[in-house]
């Protein structure tokens, strides 16, 4: 049986697939400073503990994070580029795209000459995340819900 490589790409993917739940964050507030994040803005995000849903429905990945004080969801297919509303309400339009590179998900926002990355990796069972902008990195590890 053939597999289109969008779906073993969906396949190679699914130990991302579930909820998890923010257990760490070091370096957020300084993270979305470097995004350029208003204060009051930063302030309720760093107190902010999101999970997040990860689904699949055929070859569509869904990302959602929910918290009590913001919620997004992004839905994209791998290597396709896709018009982001990011959750810091950047005024301006962000393209993104998120690849597979060795196991993990390499999610590149860009935006006004900007770029900032978010790789996702899956390391002892946690879903450990990476944000980075410039010389700015945050890293933000969630458990299974």
């Amino acid at each position: 049986m053939l597999v289109e490589p969008g779906l073993r790409a969906i396949r190679t993917c699914s130990s991302f697939l579930g909820s998890w739940k923010l257990v760490s964050s070091e370096n957020f507030e300084s993270y979305m400073k470097e995004l350029g994040v208003g204060f009051a803005t930063r302030k309720f995000g760093s107190l902010a503990k999101p999970s997040v849903i990860i689904s699949t429905n055929d070859d569509i990945i869904t990302i959602k994070t929910e918290s009590s004080f913001k919620n997004t969801e992004i839905s994209f297919k791998l290597g396709e580029e896709f018009e982001e509303m990011t959750a810091d309400d950047r005024k301006t339009k962000v393209r993104s795209i998120i690849t597979l590179d060795n196991g993990s998900l390499i999610h590149v926002q860009k935006w006004d000459g900007k770029e900032t990355t978010i790789k996702r990796k899956l390391v002892d069972s946690k879903l450990v995340v990476e944000c980075t902008i410039n010389n700015v990195t945050s890293t933000r590890v969630y458990e299974r819900a």
